[in-house]
């Protein structure tokens, strides 16, 4: 059985809109981020276990908004998609404030994603552990 198919090898495993973030991927970035172009970076998971997560953010530093979410991920559809959907709460209606976006949780994540099974929940934790990670080095940063 592959990772994105169901027991037979017919049909999508997952919802469509983790099918339409893991093949028409948000705010994800091709090579590296130009200099100057993010404020931080986080990186969450390990290839180890077969996921890894890097993010970047660029903060209004006026508003407190994330203006630009670009992302990186190596790993399965639904961890390509987790960070893909993640990315687009952040950023949509002109970016969250950074304690708005704090609150999004790992389950608002899957719930975005019209619910994902249960082993692949860790994906969207990953999102969420590698955006903290950003804002924690932003904020070291703007200290």
């Amino acid at each position: 059985m592959s990772d994105v198919t169901n027991k037979n090898n017919k049909g999508w495993l997952y919802s469509e809109k983790v099918k339409e973030h893991f093949l028409k991927p948000k705010n994800f970035l091709k090579g590296d981020p130009k200099e100057g172009e993010f404020d931080a970076m986080g990186e969450a998971g390990s290839l180890a276990c077969g996921d890894v997560m890097k993010v970047w953010i660029k903060i209004d530093k006026k508003t407190d908004k994330i203006k630009k979410f670009g992302w990186q991920t190596w790993g399965c559809a639904t961890a390509i998609a987790s960070t893909s959907a993640f990315s687009e709460m952040l950023t949509r209606n002109g970016g969250l404030k950074i304690d708005d976006a704090l609150k999004i949780t790992p389950h608002n994540i899957a719930d975005y994603l019209g619910g994902i099974p249960p082993v692949k929940f860790h994906c969207s934790v990953l999102a969420d552990q590698a955006f903290k990670k950003a804002v924690e080095e932003y904020k070291k940063k703007d200290e």
